[in-house]
């Protein structure tokens, strides 16, 4: 159960969280999964990261370059467009609120707290 929750709240931030991963720099899909996986936020799976890259690119926040590379498979880079930071800096401060506003509610509602 707590696993199928975190999956759901993971889903409704994910977007938000690879825009983030982008604000140092371009990155491609296996970088971002791996800076996810360090932030402890469990491993994304690229069926679940590169439709939120697709996502992103069609929405026009980031932009993807594909590079040949001299061994092994070429990769696909992204990289924040203005847009995409406008986008991060707006739903970062939305997110915030919200996660304040959880925060708050369930610290006054938790066992021994506040009433």
């Amino acid at each position: 159960m707590a696993a199928d929750r975190r999956s759901s709240w993971l889903k409704g931030v994910l977007d938000l969280l690879v825009l983030s991963c982008l604000t140092g720099g371009e990155s491609y899909g296996y970088e971002i999964s791996k800076a996810l996986t360090a932030a402890g936020l469990g491993e994304i799976k690229g069926g679940t990261l590169y439709p939120v890259l697709n996502r992103l690119e069609e929405a026009g926040l980031a932009v993807g370059e594909f590079r040949a590379a001299e061994r092994g498979p070429g990769r696909r880079y992204y990289r924040l467009t203005d847009e995409g930071r406008r986008a991060l800096a707006e739903q970062g401060a939305s997110w915030r609120e919200f996660h304040s506003a959880v925060t708050t509610m369930l610290t006054s509602t938790a066992p021994g707290g506040p009433a």
